[in-house]
């Protein structure tokens, strides 16, 4: 195979990709490069924070259910608030 600028042509990917084994051979003995259940630090924790177990419940939940439902009635009612202020159509 000839590289020629660190280009490869999609001819010479494809015969690589088929010259591939479909399923590599894994030892008995392999041992993983990261633990399934040992906590991965890829993105900060202020970042991307743990996932909640549970829905907040109290006062944001009844004010988001109210936005939700207001602009559900509003569309029912054949008005049309997603651009801003409401009007018809």
């Amino acid at each position: 195979m000839v590289v020629v600028d660190g280009a490869w042509s999609d001819d010479e990917l494809a015969d690589l990709a088929l010259a591939a084994a479909p399923e590599p051979v894994v030892p008995d003995d392999a041992v993983p490069i990261r633990s399934l259940d040992a906590p991965c630090d890829l993105l900060p924790e202020w970042y991307m924070p743990a996932v909640a177990a549970h829905a907040e419940p109290g006062w944001r939940r009844r004010l988001a259910l109210l936005v939700v439902g207001a602009i559900l009635l509003i569309n029912a009612a054949g008005l049309c608030v997603a651009y801003g202020p409401v009007t018809l159509g």
